[in-house]
């Protein structure tokens, strides 16, 4: 670095070294924001893909195999499992009901794939909105629409977020499908007993808002030992600095969605904003 006596002897040189400096720092910015522009970007509106590709198989309400051998999975959305073969697993409820309501939709039709974030799963499966062609319905929408599946979304992989959460409230509404089952209900934060490491929605009202170390906790309850907790993780905090401040969650009802794990009590990671639905 020049010194203060060295920059006013060559002030030219001084004025060069002050502005490469700002550049760098405006570009490290640049790359660091950029993965949160590009995450909001993909929370928006998916890639189009408008190749026509026939649907050969269905395995499940979730995944089916298109005529070129690629397998897909719907982004977006979570249908009752099936087995499929894993030893000892049994069947959700309605998990036949919503693989034959796919094979409905889509069997004997072509489909075209819309992109909205990660375009693979870790199993290799392709993630991808599907538009069957012709009359361009909206697989997952209609599946949501029927009551035949839950929103579940990731935060590399969040397009049509609003509009799917839309549909599923308006599916729970009039009980339609696996919303008319106990199983799939709603969740009040007290009581979670028993349904460890399943997908649930619970809903309740934040009372407090606590950042711990590399946490963010959202407490329901008053003893952050026993009761419900939705955990931020520092890595996910840039997801809701553009979108929803999670300071602002306390005093509020909300829907809380995800895996529900024990950690001091039930507790549901939240890695971006479409996780907790602000009730009002």
């Amino acid at each position: 670095m020049l010194s203060y006596h060295e920059s006013v002897r060559r002030p030219d040189r001084f004025i060069c070294y002050t502005a490469a400096m700002r550049l760098c720092l405006l570009t490290r910015l640049f790359i660091f924001f950029l993965p949160w522009q590009l995450q909001a970007a993909q929370a928006q509106e998916p890639a189009q893909d408008n190749r026509e590709y026939p649907v050969r198989e269905i395995s499940d309400g979730d995944t089916l195999t298109l005529d070129n051998g690629v397998v897909v999975r719907l982004a977006g959305l979570q249908a009752p499992k099936l087995a499929l073969g894993r030893p000892g697993f049994r069947p959700w409820p309605l998990a036949e009901q919503a693989r034959e309501t796919l094979i409905e939709l889509t069997q004997d039709h072509s489909v075209r794939l819309h992109y909205g974030g990660a375009r693979q799963d870790r199993y290799r499966r392709t993630l991808a909105h599907l538009y069957r062609s012709g009359d361009g319905l909206w697989i997952q929408g209609e599946m949501l629409r029927r009551g035949m599946a839950r929103v579940y979304t990731f935060s590399d992989n969040r397009a049509l977020a609003a509009e799917m959460l839309t549909l599923e409230q308006e599916a729970r509404a009039a009980h339609r499908g696996l919303w008319s089952l106990d199983f799939y209900a709603v969740r009040r934060p007290e009581n979670l007993h028993g349904v460890m490491d399943t997908f649930q929605l619970v809903e309740g009202r934040v009372l407090k808002f606590a950042k711990i170390s590399d946490y963010i906790f959202l407490n329901f309850g008053t003893d952050y030992k026993t009761d419900f907790t939705a955990v931020i993780e520092r890595r996910d905090w840039p997801h809701f600095a553009a979108a929803a401040d999670p300071k602002n969650y306390p005093g509020k009802n909300v829907r809380v969605r995800g895996w529900l794990q024990y950690w001091n009590g039930p507790m549901v990671r939240v890695s971006h904003p479409e996780q907790i639905e602000v009730l009002e």
